[in-house]
């Protein structure tokens, strides 16, 4: 039998890098958006992680007729209100960068909001919201999280995003800084995922295809 095929709905590639290292002992044929490059973009105008990833998961699955993996996922500072949250990929948006702004320009930012922020008010967490959508409508969803503070200064050059500014008091070093067999352990897209599979193991007939109602 060949295997299944599952589309990581991002063209991210340190996001698709991560997600096919977290999936790889699994009997899937992984593609990618990259793989189906007439595919608009998924616009994300949910105003949480679950429904933006919920959003792109089943129209990616729609759109190319297989199961589809979406995760919406960002950055929440306490002291910043929960911001950038759903932002997170575009909060250095402005005039300066009216496109779509680097990692760089983003934490860059983060760090100028956070300057006057004491230390012992600079927590925060990466949060992350995966969903699996079948053409038919099916939907699973999951969620992780991985807490941290912001560090004053970045550090590291692994990761992608807002890793070289998250730092991880209990192991004195930034999410940048940790290799990435570590980071999938620890990471929030890590423990969402670990999640989701525990629903792959339990409900694995609806995963193989059997019929069943949208859950």
């Amino acid at each position: 039998m060949a295997p299944r095929t599952l589309v990581m709905a991002t063209r991210n590639p340190g996001k698709v890098r991560e997600l096919a290292e977290l999936l790889r002992d699994l009997e899937v044929r992984l593609l990618s958006l990259a793989d189906f490059p007439e595919l608009p973009e998924i616009p994300e105008e949910g105003e949480t992680f679950a429904a933006n990833a919920a959003a792109k998961a089943l129209a990616v699955a729609r759109l190319t007729g297989l199961p589809a993996l979406a995760d919406d996922s960002g950055l929440e500072v306490d002291a910043l209100g929960g911001w950038p949250g759903v932002h997170s990929a575009r909060y250095a948006r402005d005039r300066t960068h009216p496109a779509a702004p680097t990692d760089d320009d983003n934490w860059r930012k983060l760090l100028e909001e956070m300057r006057e922020v004491p230390e012992g008010r600079r927590q925060a967490r990466f949060v992350c919201e995966i969903a699996l959508a079948w053409p038919d409508g099916r939907l699973w969803r999951a969620r992780g999280e991985c807490p941290g503070v912001i560090a004053r200064q970045p550090r590291g050059s692994g990761g992608f995003g807002y890793d070289p500014v998250f730092f991880l008091p209990e192991m004195g070093v930034t999410m940048a800084e940790v290799g990435l067999e570590l980071k999938n352990r620890l990471s929030h897209r890590a423990k969402a995922l670990a999640a989701l599979r525990e629903l792959l193991a339990a409900r694995r007939g609806e995963w193989e295809g059997e019929s069943a109602a949208p859950a």
